[in-house]
């Protein structure tokens, strides 16, 4: 079991390393639709491109910072029950929720996802836009990362969950 610890921790340091750089995000979001609003009202110029640079920052921050607020128990439980329960029974909430919904769905998610990501790095796709931003393969590219960063993180939880099972007295 520590070993298994040693590797959920390590899983919980890359996920957090990841998502404080997505968190940068927020203020590129913050600072170039300020940017689109001050041309397009005070001068009244338009830019596409400028517009898919907030929706890339915004995908970018949802997509990379997701495992973290994962992490950090940031996620929206649907179980009203789990904030008064015992560590015990968070701990095979959380077990179970992982390994049976969580990581089934993203494997999926994963696996689906490379083929259309694929087929947007093969041309190279850009922006259906004249002057858009010629990267829409690299927004594609946030799926399956999204995908790989929240098994990462699932496989941090259930091994929690399993130590934590493991480690209190019934």
């Amino acid at each position: 079991m520590p070993r298994l610890a040693a590797i959920a921790d390590c899983i919980d340091r890359i996920i957090a390393a990841i998502g404080r750089i997505a968190a940068w995000a927020v203020l590129v979001v913050v600072l170039v639709e300020f940017t689109v609003v001050l041309l397009r009202y005070g001068l009244g110029v338009g830019s596409i491109w400028l517009q898919e640079t907030v929706v890339y920052a915004h995908a970018a921050l949802f997509m990379l910072a997701a495992a973290w607020t994962l992490a950090a128990g940031g996620h929206v439980r649907v179980d009203i029950i789990y904030a008064q329960a015992s560590a015990r029974h968070k701990a095979w909430v959380d077990l179970l929720g992982t390994v049976f919904f969580l990581l089934p769905f993203m494997a999926a998610l994963l696996v689906l996802s490379l083929p259309y990501v694929g087929r947007s790095w093969a041309i190279m796709e850009r922006s259906r836009e004249s002057s858009g931003l010629p990267l829409v393969f690299v927004l594609k590219t946030l799926i399956p990362a999204f995908a790989a960063l929240m098994l990462l993180q699932g496989a941090s939880l259930a091994i929690r969950g399993a130590r934590t099972l493991a480690d209190e007295p019934r």
